[in-house]
């Protein structure tokens, strides 16, 4: 298979890896030659995890896939992909409710940065129901995250839920 030489962001906030998350990264750098995953600050969301921590973690599950490089960023997707000179974004959808606000999120992408597109993949089945707020109500009502995380991820929410 021929991959796709411009670098592809995946953006997100990341609060944190879930194991789906990663599962998305990997095949898509399979697709694609370069892979910036893309940490957004999002300082309208209350994370568990600073910008800092959020980029670390991912650096660290990340660290055995070559071509993938993780960036935190603040401000505008668009902008940041103008940075990057990236025209790709891609995008999970688990369910139709992702859909809608990935569609009108696109719509907006396109007014912004017409050459931006965006490509969708949906979850390996496993992961169809895992999001980061899933993960994290889990952790701080005392459950078990171990099945949904990087073991190195998993210690970093332990020790945050303990604190």
């Amino acid at each position: 298979m021929t991959k796709l030489i411009t670098p592809a962001i995946y953006p997100g906030t990341f609060d944190p890896i879930t194991n789906g998350h990663f599962d998305l990264i990997k095949r898509s750098s399979r697709l694609f030659d370069s892979i910036v995953v893309a940490v957004a600050e999002s300082p309208s969301k209350k994370t568990m995890f600073t910008l800092d921590e959020r980029v670390d973690m991912l650096k660290e599950v990340t660290k055995d896939l070559d071509n993938v490089t993780v960036v935190g960023f603040s401000g505008l997707l668009v902008d940041f992909a103008k940075q990057q000179k990236a025209n790709i974004l891609i995008r999970g959808l688990r369910t139709t409710v992702d859909y809608e606000y990935e569609f009108g999120l696109t719509s907006m992408y396109k007014k912004l940065m017409p050459e931006l597109e965006s490509v969708f993949l949906t979850p390996t089945e496993e992961f169809a129901f895992l999001s980061s707020t899933i993960v994290r109500e889990v952790a701080i009502h005392g459950g078990s995250v171990d099945q949904f995380l990087h073991p190195y991820v998993v210690g970093k929410v332990k020790e945050r839920v303990k604190a």
